[in-house]
């Protein structure tokens, strides 16, 4: 198709879908050239019509204060997308320029909420029309910055989505044939808002290496793509063991001391109050330990058996929620398989451990109470394990903040119970 040398306004303005495919067609080292003249209100309503790839070339060419007329008169879809594009220092500048009502409202329509589709989607992506030929949507995957991609979404006219493609498909088609005939139906869709759990699930169902997000009118906005989607959990699974320990997300190692302590004192005030009400257990058996005082030198290793089993039934419950794998519903389901992996493990660890006290210590009774404390606190720290943080889930909390240290208040003070209480109930074996 001829490229004309300067789009006519009018032509702009009356046959917009027309003047985008002529646009489309150049290459962008013409755009400059080509869009020099025209009016950038009339410009704003072709570039509706453009891939976002080929409007944020053209966006790139413009004057400032063309820009800004672009900006005003653009539809909210196409003005985050050629806002997101740029960078923070240049985005900030042309936001600046614009009225106080627009420039407000595009700040708030590109502040998506942490963890939503909007935050994690690429506003570059290739959208094919469906009377392309195979050939035409090749060249423009070809020509632009997208790569590893394994499909092509297709779109209509006026950006609304309407298949997709494989590009293996593709690449194996006559180059002439009709993209439709290889379009598939979108198994599925995201909006800006919808929450990163609902993102996972999409991609664990449709096995797809990318997900469409559209707005409200079903308007291709962006694609949340695997990789992307993959290195979020990851901060987030690495946030979520800092917060398991009563640590903020926000620090790093290098944050300032006072910035570490203003965030981790609160979180050791906590501690230090679970820390005496397990303390306040052991006071309770303090004339059993004064009569048999092996029993001081074993309570940390059941402690420390059953806060290890607590934790693991903790990050397996965490990650479960997290990917969507249970629900608060499942509680029961859980707590039953945590119940039993708990008495199994603690029936174990009983044999083992009640064995290598009574060769360590000679007496018969002492091996049967860590025995029968073992299988005791380990079955409830795995239940507590997968209890605490669907607990914190049922009451709209977030379940990795500072779960560890509940969960260790509650194997501390039933693995103390257990051991010495048991030591009291069989005393006259020790």
């Amino acid at each position: 198709m001829a490229a004309p040398g300067e789009i006519e306004n009018e032509y702009l303005r009356r046959w917009p879908a027309e003047a985008a495919e002529i646009l489309d067609a150049l290459p962008d080292t013409a755009l400059a050239e080509a869009v020099s003249g025209a009016d950038p209100g009339a410009l704003a309503g072709t570039m509706e019509y453009l891939n976002p790839l080929k409007a944020s070339a053209i966006f790139d060419v413009l004057p400032r204060e063309h820009q800004l007329v672009v900006l005003e008169r653009a539809a909210p879809r196409l003005a985050i997308t050629l806002l997101g594009e740029l960078p923070e220092e240049a985005r900030s500048e042309l936001l600046e320029g614009l009225r106080p009502v627009a420039r407000e409202d595009l700040q708030r329509l590109l502040a998506f909420p942490e963890n939503t589709a909007g935050r994690l989607m690429e506003r570059s992506f290739v959208g094919a029309r469906a009377d392309m030929t195979v050939g035409e949507a090749l060249q423009r995957l070809h020509e632009s910055s997208v790569r590893r991609a394994r499909s092509l979404f297709v779109i209509t006219p006026d950006h609304r989505l309407a298949g997709r493609v494989d590009i293996q498909d593709l690449a194996l088609a006559s180059g002439d044939e009709p993209l439709r005939d290889h379009m598939q139906p979108v198994e599925g869709f995201v909006t800006a808002m919808d929450p990163r759990e609902d993102v996972v699930d999409l991609l664990d169902r449709s096995r797809l290496d990318s997900v469409p997000v559209v707005d409200a009118d079903g308007r291709l906005m962006g694609v949340v793509r695997y990789r992307t989607l993959f290195r979020a959990i990851e901060d987030v699974a690495t946030a979520d063991m800092q917060k398991m320990v009563g640590v903020s997300a926000d620090e790093r190692a290098l944050s300032s001391a006072g910035f570490s302590v203003k965030r981790r004192l609160p979180w050791l005030h906590v501690n230090l109050v679970t820390a005496f009400v397990a303390a306040s257990v052991v006071g309770l058996f303090e004339n059993t330990i004064a009569q048999f005082t092996a029993l001081a030198v074993l309570m940390p290793v059941v402690a420390g058996q059953s806060g290890n089993a607590g934790s693991q039934a903790l990050a397996v419950t965490i990650r479960g929620l997290a990917l969507r794998e249970i629900g608060v519903r499942q509680w029961h389901l859980v707590l039953r398989k945590e119940a039993l992996v708990g008495a199994t493990n603690g029936i174990v660890l009983a044999v083992v451990c009640g064995f290598a006290v009574y060769l360590w210590s000679g007496t018969l009774g002492l091996g049967l109470v860590i025995g029968i404390a073992m299988v005791a606190s380990l079955s409830i720290a795995t239940m507590a394990g997968s209890l605490v943080p669907i607990l914190l889930t049922r009451f709209g909390q977030d379940p990795a903040t500072a779960s560890s240290i509940f969960l260790t208040t509650v194997t501390d003070v039933f693995g103390f119970l257990s051991f010495l209480g048991t030591a009291t109930l069989l005393s006259s074996m020790l």
